[in-house]
């Protein structure tokens, strides 16, 4: 018979405990015209109920699906990776005549100075053509280059087939129990950091940081994507000798913790904001002002930040949600959106590099970097001088 999952033994406590964070807001509430936005929105609230639904729901409908789609254990591995090759080729060809026809191959005519007039702001969009055939290849190659890697990953680092390497066995009682805990929340800060600097796990985790209330209810806003991301596995835990059953235990711990940081009713706990992560380290994680972003990241302790020099206290009031708000209560769009600009970004992007880097590197060199080649576009184009 199959183990409980504690995630969903726990969703009794956690609809209980918003109703009393409900009855707390409405015994102590806001200031007469001030805005709380710890308070309980309609619309917001339905949005994170039907966000912790769907990731409760998606791997069921996911998980098979990646499993096909694995290189190497599936026929639709096979065709992934040949539809890669195929789309990378093309974008590869399509970049080569594209340089070729920007500069004709050779280097300016002698007496070639810039335009006196600007370009019109289309003139280079409409002259490269080419370039928007090869978008929708380079996007087919760097999505299938993604996948592909994600479920090879993803079926190589489970706990279950780790235990088997295991050096020492695996060991039952409860050091080991609390060992699994301790190794969850340290790898949980990576990966958690990890997911605030890179654009790939940053499209999944986006939708936790999309609502711009902060209450119980957002806790449960999860997304519904991560089986297309890479992160630091847990299944190393089976390699300290962690039994794959404490490691699912140790996730549903970490899972159920951190569901009471996301509050305003608590302001502090003491002595204990020192060692453990507490609503007000999480909320100013949850921030969007410039000195809020990308700190805290633990989960059960906050001295992961300390050590490795990403704590922040929680000082002046926070503004949650994103530094570019998406405004909508649309689950489609909650889900999708940053997987939407990146798809957006690589289709437009010059270079593998670039289209790499859209993916991979942080959402702040994304949004600069996008910046610079809108720039680059409205320069004037050189022309030859008659004479």
């Amino acid at each position: 018979m199959q183990r409980p999952d504690l995630t969903v033994l726990a969703i009794p406590a956690f609809v209980g405990a918003m109703g009393a964070e409900l009855w707390w807001q409405r015994r102590h509430p806001a200031a007469p015209g001030e805005e709380r936005a710890g308070d309980y929105e309609l619309n917001d609230t339905i949005a994170s109920l039907s966000m912790g639904i769907g990731s409760l729901v998606a791997p069921f409908v996911t998980g098979p699906l990646l499993r096909r789609l694995t290189p190497g254990s599936a026929k639709g591995g096979a065709a992934l990776l040949a539809v890669g090759a195929a789309a990378g080729a093309a974008t590869t060809i399509g970049d080569v005549l594209r340089r070729r026809r920007t500069n004709g191959g050779t280097l300016p005519e002698a007496g070639t100075l810039p335009s006196d007039e600007p370009a019109p702001v289309t003139v280079r969009s409409r002259a490269d053509a080419l370039g928007l055939m090869t978008a929708g290849s380079a996007v087919a190659a760097v999505a299938s280059t993604a996948v592909a890697a994600a479920t090879v990953w993803t079926a190589q680092t489970s706990a279950t087939r780790l235990a088997r390497f295991a050096p020492f066995g695996l060991r039952t009682g409860a050091a080991s129990y609390l060992l699994g805990i301790a190794a969850w929340d340290f790898i949980y800060y990576w990966n958690h950091r990890l997911a605030h600097e890179s654009r790939w796990l940053w499209a999944v985790h986006v939708v936790h940081h999309s609502s711009e209330r902060y209450n119980l209810s957002t806790a449960l806003r999860q997304p519904v994507a991560e089986g297309v991301t890479m992160a630091v596995p847990y299944g190393l835990l089976a390699l300290l000798g962690v039994p794959p059953r404490y490691v699912e235990d140790a996730r549903a711990i970490n899972l159920i913790y951190q569901f009471w940081i996301h509050t305003e009713a608590v302001r502090s706990i003491g002595w204990l904001e020192k060692v453990l992560n507490t609503p007000s380290h999480h909320r100013a994680h949850h921030g969007s002002q410039r000195q809020y972003l990308d700190i805290n990241h633990g989960s059960i302790l906050i001295v992961w930040d300390k050590l490795f020099g990403t704590f922040e206290p929680e000082v002046e009031r926070v503004r949650y949600g994103l530094t570019r708000n998406i405004d909508t209560f649309n689950l489609g769009t909650i889900a999708t959106h940053e997987w939407r600009d990146i798809a957006a970004d690589i289709a437009t992007a010059p270079t593998w590099s670039d289209r790499f880097g859209f993916l991979l590197r942080g959402p702040g060199w994304a949004y600069e970097r996008r910046d610079e080649l809108a720039s680059a576009a409205l320069e004037p184009v050189s022309e030859p001088v008659a004479g």
